[in-house]
């Protein structure tokens, strides 16, 4: 029996690093969260419904689920094909190509507002393009979606890549030689290979999308009823002294990032299980 035990301790000290893996997820997350819960709850009913359901407050929920949901699509498409390009293809410059994915990683995301409007904007370099076609992008809800998009790309490729690049390509010559097509192949061996990942860069992208302010409060406008996202009504909340109103509206967004998330892990087991 204790030597069944002694083999399966493949890193010896378990009970240390667990104790340490809960303590430090203790104090990073659960006890912060915890207590923001906490303090929701003093509020009553009435309190909390009133704030999280004024006009104002569901435009603005409109606009940021929909257009996290929009930006993750995207990306979710546009994503896996640049993991694609990235793995099964050398090229001159990949590397470059390959670093400026992290590139909303490491930009601050105020920068990247600022840049996103030098850009877009009618007088910017591209804005002042698309004025001619009637197309405006600085200052409207698709800018909004621009700036969720851009900051949620990294996600997707470096959760599909890694899963790409153990996708050995013989499977895919083994689909061909038994005369499958490119189609067939890529639905049949290629899609339930990637589906787990593809799942989770997604719901990362969309949570990440759903908590976006800096680079989204300097392209948006942050027009009441238009352009306003949630974050930013949960800080203006909170810079007003409404605390109640901002916690409340931010309890909110933390239940939907919780179901999005347990939802997609729901995803991710099915997918596991029928393409096992």
């Amino acid at each position: 029996m204790s030597i069944t035990l002694a083999k399966r301790r493949v890193i010896p000290g378990f009970g240390l690093t667990m104790g340490f893996t809960l303590l430090y997820m203790g104090l990073v997350f659960l006890i912060p969260v915890g207590a923001f819960l906490l303090y929701t709850t003093s509020m009553s009913w009435e309190i909390f419904w009133s704030a999280i359901t004024q006009r104002q407050v569901v435009a603005s929920y409109k606009l940021s689920f929909g257009g996290s949901l929009i930006a993750a699509t995207i990306n979710l498409v546009f994503g896996a094909l640049v993991a694609w390009v990235l793995v099964r293809y050398r090229f001159p410059g990949r590397r470059v190509v390959d670093a400026l994915v992290d590139l909303p990683f490491a930009l601050p995301t105020a920068v990247a507002g600022i840049a996103l409007v030098t850009l877009y904007a009618s007088t910017g370099w591209v804005g002042q393009y698309l004025e001619i076609f009637g197309i405006r992008v600085a200052y409207t809800q698709l800018g909004v979606v621009v700036a969720l998009t851009y900051i949620g790309l990294p996600f997707v490729v470096r959760t599909v890549q890694p899963v790409l690049e153990d996708l050995e390509a013989e499977w895919e010559e083994a689909s061909a030689s038994l005369g499958a097509g490119r189609l067939t192949t890529l639905r049949r061996v290629i899609f339930p290979a990637l589906l787990p990942a593809l799942l989770t860069g997604y719901a990362l992208a969309f949570a990440r999308a759903l908590g976006e302010y800096g680079s989204v409060v300097f392209i948006s406008g942050n027009l009441p009823f238009r352009t306003e996202i949630t974050p930013l009504l949960i800080v203006s909340k909170a810079e007003q002294y409404d605390y109640h109103g901002a916690a409340a509206i931010g309890t909110v967004m933390l239940l939907a990032a919780f179901s999005m998330l347990l939802v997609i892990n729901g995803l991710q087991w099915w997918a596991g299980r029928r393409y096992a």
